[in-house]
């Protein structure tokens, strides 16, 4: 399965293939490898990193994104696949079909389960959660009152104390979100490339020359669980702060694999991204009506987490 996060985060690090693995080579010696077909992305943020036009082709094949970081650990440039899926066009045409009512209609669902994920991270933590679950309930098409930036303002001071600002170009707690959400944005990216998707044609994000506008849409409702780990992390830690060590960035990455709860039972988060993403395939198909969500993480949401 394409869940894991494959990070080099180590200055003047090399990148080549041989035989099916991806090789990481650092001052003429072989690092690590991995095998490609277990890749959910590549991630670069070490400066002076190199790598062939090989590695691209190779990894596009194998519908895997390549992110580049910035200092800030938020993606600079990402490159992914144009081709991939035996029906990428026919549901490209599609997806670029989409009428606005649809949007807005599927843009109040992933705000919706959105806000009520940010309801149970609090509660895990023992805060206060009633009115963002009452919030959840009067999301309507295309939040047209913007009850998703409401709740951000009360779910941030409550997880992360009355003084925290969600910056990000910031570094502790902030630069821990930026590269959870990384992680996440680099994998949904790729799960819509598998569904024969265009990343760049979005539910409702409008920034300008973004190429993945609608991984920015579907990640959605899973950035609440990024939040809840690093919030773990900060407890762990027993202060106020986060340092992004190689532990606290595996503990990030490793939320791929935690197990939810879905309407086929128990899968892995990116097994849930995927079916998401290949949820609006059908919507946009008009073979279903709304997206497939996964209802929570197992264990429900225990703080904490190793």
């Amino acid at each position: 399965m394409q869940n894991r996060i494959a990070e080099i985060a180590s200055d003047g690090a090399h990148i080549s293939v041989r035989r099916g693995f991806l090789i990481v080579n650092i001052e003429g010696k072989e690092a690590g490898q991995i095998a490609i077909d277990d890749i959910g992305a590549l991630i670069i943020r070490g400066h002076g990193a190199s790598f062939s036009i090989n590695i691209c082709e190779r990894l596009s094949v194998a519908n895997v994104p390549i992110v580049i970081c910035g200092n800030n650990q938020s993606p600079a440039s990402v490159i992914w696949p144009v081709s991939g899926h035996f029906a990428q066009g026919l549901h490209m045409q599609a997806q670029a079909s989409a009428d606005k009512p649809l949007l807005k209609r599927l843009w109040a669902q992933l705000i919706r389960q959105k806000i009520s994920a940010q309801a149970d991270v609090l509660a895990a933590f023992g805060k206060d959660c009633q009115d963002l679950r009452e919030m959840a309930k009067r999301v309507k098409s295309g939040d047209g009152n913007n009850l998703e930036a409401q709740a951000a303002r009360r779910y941030w001071s409550r997880l992360m104390g009355d003084g925290f600002h969600r910056d990000r170009s910031a570094d502790g707690v902030n630069a821990a979100l930026n590269y959870g959400y990384t992680v996440l944005r680099a994998a949904t990216a790729r799960a819509i490339l598998g569904a024969g998707l265009h990343p760049s044609l979005s539910i409702n994000h409008q920034s300008r020359g973004d190429a993945l506008r609608l991984a920015d849409d579907l990640m959605e409702p899973f950035r609440p669980y990024v939040d809840q780990k690093v919030r773990s992390l900060i407890e762990s830690g027993g202060h106020q702060e986060v340092q992004l060590t190689p532990e606290a960035k595996a503990a990030l990455a490793g939320l791929l694999s935690t197990d939810f709860q879905g309407p086929l039972g128990a899968s892995p988060m990116q097994v849930c991204i995927d079916r998401m993403a290949q949820s609006l395939t059908r919507v946009f198909l008009k073979q279903d009506r709304a997206l497939e969500l996964p209802i929570a993480p197992l264990p429900l949401f225990q703080t904490g987490l190793k």
